[in-house]
């Protein structure tokens, strides 16, 4: 089947009917059209899977191994996986970082709880495309656990990487800062072109998007703390402004 996913018309031979659930959001609606892409997965690489992964349906481990394919691949296209929760305010795109248990859905959470018109675009596995005038932050099927996102994109307009803390404190990250924190959120090709394709949208990445490092608590205070720096808004329950 034939399926638009971060501007990509892309078609996946999957052998089992998990997938053609779990992507129906992005069928595409020309099915004759010629693919940018085509992927499936090996036998050899769909047991390494099922041997890492026990316990999963058979549908999941191909569903997996199909998404890492797609993810390999996108470096051609001035596309990557960035592992991480794309929160949308008003039209803009903002990701939150940081390795398992360091508090993404439950920051993310407030901002849902605290902000009308805050929603996810995707909450583990967005892609982003990067490219001359902007970074571009696409929803995926891939969304996580909480399944949270929808099938759309917006401009990305900065990075934040989050740590637990009892008091609440944000501050700039110079790209050498951000650039040693991200490396653990990306899936990085072991083919070499791909790789150093990959390499230089980071790159790129973080010189154009401001990164920041949050330490947080789960208070509407910590919500406070990263949405004036991060959106250039005053912070106000009844009324969002911008700042001077």
């Amino acid at each position: 089947m034939l399926y638009e996913i971060c501007d990509l018309k892309i078609e996946i031979q999957n052998r089992l009917k998990y997938t053609d659930n779990f992507c129906r959001n992005y069928l595409s609606t020309d099915q004759a059209c010629e693919p940018i892409l085509s992927v499936k997965v090996s036998d050899e690489a769909f047991y390494a899977e099922k041997n890492a992964s026990p316990g999963y349906s058979d549908g999941y481990i191909e569903n997996i191994c199909l998404y890492r394919e797609i993810c390999l691949q996108l470096p051609k296209f001035n596309r990557f996986l960035l592992h991480s929760c794309i929160l949308e305010y008003n039209g803009e795109a903002y990701a939150f970082l940081g390795r398992s248990g360091t508090g993404k859905s439950t920051h993310t959470g407030l901002w849902l709880k605290y902000l009308a018109g805050a929603k996810i675009l995707n909450g583990d596995k967005p892609i982003l495309k990067v490219n001359e005038k902007e970074v571009i932050a696409y929803g995926t099927p891939w969304m996580g656990k909480e399944g949270l996102g929808y099938n759309g994109q917006a401009p990305l307009k900065a990075l934040c990487f989050l740590e637990q803390a009892k008091v609440n404190e944000i501050r700039q990250l110079s790209p050498a800062e951000a650039s040693m924190r991200i490396f653990q959120q990306i899936l990085l090709p072991s083919e070499q072109i791909a790789a150093e394709k990959t390499l230089e949208m980071i790159d790129a990445l973080l010189k154009r998007i401001p990164s920041y490092l949050l330490r947080c608590d789960i208070s509407e205070e910590a919500v406070k703390t990263s949405f004036e720096v991060l959106t250039k808004c005053e912070y106000n329950k009844n009324k969002i402004t911008e700042k001077e």
